[in-house]
């Protein structure tokens, strides 16, 4: 039980079951083709996983730690609460992880410039520091609802040294930054790499940003058989693509009696449009089902007619009408949980946050916390729970001050 078991999907055609595949012009075959092959003989290059581990703990600041959350259990009467502190990596936000692994992967394949998309900025800013730390250019697509909703990561990207364009089509969010960002590799696939922010889009990206996420899981199975001797009974982790939940659930998914709870973004209401819940049908969110888009079949918020549904969420990062294929699987096999949480139960979670531990998480996080509130009081006492602290709030002060 010390070390996690091995977990072997995506297959060789990149799907999760029924989920995930290459969706994607033709133009696009050759360059997915390349990144799979440079991606696998990394994995097995020594020297590239060394200098992956030494850029995570010297420049990144890995391991993070697994905080007991001592007054927030108390507050909440329910199981005991530990806390995965993402929130305190270089940047502000578990992305930095996937940025550094992918940022190595595009040097060791000889591109010169990187191209990312962004909703609430933390990639972008992720990618925008990595790329000058290992002296690339990047540019980064960013809708511009989220850049006037996010302006400070848009300055911070700037600062660094990033070209950051406003994409204001569509419905001005992460969804359309994802199709400019593709445009864009289409463009210029020979000297850019495009470095996605999220568990989703065409294999190999699924994979490739899981596996560099997947250290969030790897370091807390280890921390909590330290700290209790025995698993968590419960993970929660907030849901947009599905990045932070995906390396936190992953080391942990052959554990039959873990139990994993990803959280969405319940919005403002349960109709089409109002909320971003793939995969929480249970609590009555209209408009998920299977389908394709941007390069992958996963749960998609659409309408009756298969158009792309409008999304909408307090949080930029979790406002996205997918979700990655890992988390469909895991959805479909009955393996994890998906649930949603509103806007105003998100802006109270944080609040609660910063009252019982000083902390101002993300309002992505909170939305975990959120649900993590409303099940406590059912739970027993001698239960453990660890919940994803994915970032931290600073981002999200204009907004929270606005609903605060």
């Amino acid at each position: 039980m010390t070390s996690a078991p091995v977990h072997v999907l995506p297959d060789a055609k990149g799907r999760f079951g029924a989920f995930g595949g290459r969706y994607v012009p033709e133009t696009l075959v050759a360059p997915l083709e390349e990144l799979e092959a440079a991606y696998a003989a990394a994995r097995e290059d020594g020297s590239f996983q060394a200098e992956l581990n030494t850029l995570l703990r010297t420049f990144a600041g890995r391991p993070t730690p697994l905080q007991y959350a001592s007054r927030l259990t108390e507050f909440l009467g329910g199981p005991k609460i530990y806390l995965k502190r993402e929130d305190l990596l270089h940047t502000g936000a578990h992305k930095i992880n996937n940025s550094i692994g992918q940022g190595l992967l595009a040097k060791r394949m000889g591109k010169k410039r990187v191209i990312a998309e962004t909703g609430a900025g933390q990639h972008g800013v992720a990618t925008a520091t990595v790329a000058a730390r290992l002296g690339l250019e990047c540019t980064v697509y960013m809708g511009t609802d989220d850049m006037e909703r996010q302006r400070l990561n848009v300055f911070r990207m700037k600062l660094l040294g990033a070209e950051v364009i406003g994409v204001n089509s569509g419905s001005r969010t992460l969804k359309d930054a994802i199709n400019e960002a593709m445009r864009d590799w289409v463009t210029n696939v020979n000297s850019s790499y495009y470095l996605l922010g999220s568990a989703l889009g065409a294999h190999p990206y699924p994979q490739i940003v899981r596996d560099f996420q997947k250290v969030i899981g790897e370091e807390a199975r280890a921390q909590i058989l330290e700290a209790e001797r025995r698993l968590p009974d419960l993970l929660v982790a907030c849901v947009g693509g599905g990045s932070n939940s995906i390396g936190l659930f992953y080391a942990f998914i052959a554990d039959s009696n873990v139990k994993m709870l990803g959280v969405e973004a319940g919005g403002r209401g349960k109709s089409l449009g109002e909320h971003a819940a793939r995969l929480a049908a249970t609590q009555g969110f209209d408009g998920a089902r299977p389908g394709v888009l941007q390069g992958t079949y996963t749960y998609v918020l659409q309408t009756t007619d298969g158009q792309i549904a409008g999304t909408h969420s307090v949080s930029a990062g979790l406002d996205y009408p997918a979700i990655g294929p890992e988390h469909a699987w895991l959805a479909d096999q009955g393996r994890a949980e998906y649930a949603a949480a509103t806007d105003e139960e998100a802006v109270a979670a944080a609040k609660t946050l910063a009252r019982q531990e000083g902390i101002i998480p993300a309002l992505e996080s909170s939305h975990a916390l959120a649900e993590l509130i409303r099940r406590a009081p059912g739970m027993k006492k001698d239960q453990l729970v660890i919940l994803n602290i994915s970032g931290r709030g600073d981002k999200d002060m204009e907004i929270l001050s606005r609903y605060v």
